[in-house]
């Protein structure tokens, strides 16, 4: 499993960056292949001052090794060894009408010391954070995630919609980062779903990705907007800095792994701001965002 799953992100890596530098039109991704000393590796590619892309990261990892104490105390198992695998990105378009997006598709297996696997399981999801809110760009992608769930079981899509508005919260602020989308971990084998049925579960919401993202994308990215508009775009990358940095299992999970930093932090933007004690204008499209945020919304 471990082997087919690498060998999927592999190519859904290429998929998905070919597809998105003909979006951009002026940059590339620069590619960057990468070892773990422990053991292991993976191929990041970024994208940096493109017409519609201002940073954005597709990357891939492999990694395996002894499991670190830290994350032993985190899971509560013994000295174990593990093999993580999958592919991550983030996108910060440069025209704020264009939400940013996060996607990740992930499998896990651990074994005890004579190398038998012990615990295995699959996670991942699909989440949108606008700065200004197009409720039919969430309609949209919450409908791509609907349909990638129901052909798998129609429980999946307001199970995982729900944990995934649990999960991207920032608690500190009282508010979610994103308008959400779908979030699922520690998918394991049951009697009613096979570690295969999984696996077509996850790909299929993986090869889903462009079908929810790039309408989005090309329907926004030649809008106008102002200064102003940008200042607020930046403020709000300050809220998925936090995320990211103070809540993000993922990010936690590569530093105590001995991750790589420049693939790890590949998630932050360019250009943030932090103004002291900001509030949007009442009335304003600004205001309508945060108050979309501050509760779950069932888009569809």
């Amino acid at each position: 499993m471990k082997d087919k799953f690498y060998n999927y992100i592999q190519n859904l890596q290429n998929t998905i960056t070919a597809k998105l530098e003909e979006l951009d039109g002026k940059a590339t991704f620069q590619e960057d292949i990468w070892k773990r000393t422990e053991g292991g590796g993976g191929r990041t590619r970024v994208i940096e001052n493109g017409a519609v892309f201002e940073k954005g990261g597709v990357n891939i990892s492999g990694v395996h090794g002894a499991l670190p104490e830290a994350m032993q105390s985190y899971f509560k198992v013994g000295d174990v060894d593990f093999f993580a695998c999958g592919l991550s990105l983030v996108l910060h378009p440069r025209n704020p009408m264009v939400p940013t997006v996060h996607a990740n598709w992930r499998y896990f297996e651990m074994y005890n010391k004579e190398g038998t696997i012990v615990d295995s399981w699959f996670g991942g999801g699909q989440d949108l954070t606008p700065y200004y809110l197009f409720e039919e760009d969430a309609k949209h992608f919450h409908q791509v995630c609907k349909t990638s769930c129901d052909a798998h079981n129609t429980n999946f899509y307001p199970l995982y919609k729900k944990k995934c508005d649990e999960y991207f919260y920032n608690a500190h602020r009282g508010e979610a980062r994103g308008i959400g989308g779908l979030f699922f971990d520690y998918c394991k084998a049951t009697e009613e779903m096979s570690m295969q049925n999984w696996y077509d579960f996850v790909t299929e919401v993986g090869d889903s990705f462009l079908k929810a993202y790039v309408p989005i994308v090309e329907k926004r990215k030649d809008l106008s907007y102002t200064e102003q508009q940008r200042n607020w775009q930046e403020i709000r990358r300050g809220r998925y800095v936090e995320f990211n940095l103070v809540h993000d299992k993922g990010t936690l999970f590569g530093l105590r792994t001995n991750g790589r930093i420049e693939s790890i932090l590949m998630s932050l933007p360019p250009h943030v701001q932090w103004r002291y004690n900001h509030h949007p204008k009442p009335d304003s499209d600004e205001e309508k965002l945060v108050k979309v945020l501050k509760k779950s919304v069932e888009w569809l």
